[in-house]
């Protein structure tokens, strides 16, 4: 099980989707814990720290409800992209369509990426993926989700909290699985921040009990587990080749424009399926010469489960959104399988075949050097990718493959370390 199938997971199944949907319907104000109550007080933001499937959302959700309510007219809702807004805070479950009276529920346009509340009310989406979408509008109060997955986190925030200049009292809450991520960091020692935290257990009545028993089982006691089920914020890992602040040290908001190589890299399962390992596809580009060259990481388009048609598919459409030059795939499992495949969905595809001949700890120790000279940036950040490469050469490393990070692996070694035996690109 990889970590983002815990996701997969969080739904109600079975016997326990009655109890679920009795408390669903409860009046809130009876049925809620003290972590998902909002503080008393004077605050600016409150920030709600929890686990999977700990009910943050549906706190987050109640109050943009009950601040309606009572009079709030324009409201802000930012999550990691528009698709995990539509998904997760308008249309889940405990989404804000879903929570409340019906005749008080809002009208989700998804065309305008607007709702509408019937006594007049209105909230917009945005993406942490485009922070100056938050330039100009402005907002009573706000509601941020999974903070710790976006991709721009200060300048999102910024701007978000500049827009926050209507009514008596602008509010902003924050609902995320904490991630010790420099963003996070800095919010925390803030004043006028009240912080909440909760566990997955902590909600465990409205949750499967076969996920429970499973996931527990499994990530019980873990680093993976303690972040992830226990929402706490867990610093880096004894011997990995990659910190926290080493990564946040590359982040940079642009590539040049004139990047002299773009590739895109694929660590390709050697089965298919759902439980199968995830193929690694990460686009990366060169800029600069010589001692001057640096390699910049563009896009992290990783998927798990997908036929090797269907990767080899994505990794073609990659090559021709990114103009890359070519694609750099490994062929230590399955190499006649990879190149047929790829062959078969586009002849015309330029394509540069390695082979692993050291281990992928011993193949990133020079990578890692590499950041720590300056030469790799990140274009934004890239939470899951990170995550893996905070982990590798860990004397608890993690239990799946490292697939995002030994794509990126590939990426920057094709671009920047060049070793003597490179085979040359060649068109299949």
């Amino acid at each position: 099980m990889t970590q983002h199938k815990l996701a997969d997971l969080l739904l109600p199944m079975g016997g326990d989707k009655l109890a679920y949907h009795i408390k669903k319907f409860s009046s809130w104000e009876k049925i809620r814990r003290l972590d998902q109550t909002p503080p008393d007080g004077k605050w600016l933001i409150w920030l709600l720290l929890g686990g999977r499937g700990a009910g943050k959302t549906r706190a987050g959700a109640e109050w943009v409800h009950e601040k309606v309510k009572a009079g709030a007219r324009r409201v802000a809702l930012v999550a990691p992209t528009y698709n995990d807004a539509r998904e997760v805070m308008i249309s889940g479950e405990s989404g804000l369509l879903n929570i409340g009276n019906e005749v008080d529920r809002p009208q989700y346009l998804s065309s305008r990426r607007l709702l509408q509340w019937p006594n007049g009310a209105v909230g917009q989406v945005f993406s942490a993926e485009d922070p100056d979408g938050l330039r100009g509008p402005q907002f009573d109060l706000a509601w941020a989700d999974e903070f710790c997955a976006w991709a721009y986190p200060e300048d999102t925030l910024s701007n978000l909290r500049l827009g926050l200049r209507l009514g008596n009292d602008p509010k902003l809450v924050i609902t995320t699985t904490p991630k010790p991520s420099t963003a996070l960091k800095k919010l925390i020692a803030e004043t006028g921040v009240v912080i909440s935290r909760a566990m997955t257990k902590d909600n465990a009545e409205n949750l499967s009990s076969a996920f429970m028993k499973s996931v527990y089982e499994i990530y019980g006691g873990t680093r993976l587990g303690r972040q992830e089920l226990c929402g706490e914020i867990i610093e880096d890992a004894q011997g990995a080749l990659w910190t926290r602040k080493l990564i946040d040290s590359v982040l940079v908001s642009s590539a040049p424009l004139d990047l002299q190589k773009i590739v895109v890299a694929i660590d390709p399962p050697a089965t298919s399926g759902a439980k199968a390992d995830a193929c690694g596809l990460v686009v990366a580009g060169r800029s600069g010469y010589g001692a001057q060259a640096r390699v910049f990481i563009l896009h992290d388009a990783t998927v798990q489960g997908l036929r090797p048609d269907k990767w080899a598919a994505l990794a073609v459409d990659l090559w021709k959104e990114w103009d890359a030059d070519y694609l750099l795939a490994e062929v230590n499992q399955g190499g006649e399988m990879v190149q047929s495949i790829l062959q078969a969905i586009g002849s015309d595809i330029p394509v540069n075949t390695v082979y692993a001949s050291k281990s992928k700890v011993a193949r990133a120790e020079p990578v890692a050097a590499l950041y720590e000279q300056g030469k790799v940036k990140h274009v934004g950040s890239f939470s899951n990718l990170e995550d893996e490469l905070c982990m590798m050469g860990a004397h608890d490393g993690p239990r799946k493959s490292p697939d995002r990070a030994d794509a990126l692996v590939w990426a920057v070694t094709d671009l920047l370390l060049k070793p003597r035996n490179h085979p040359q690109v060649r068109t299949i």
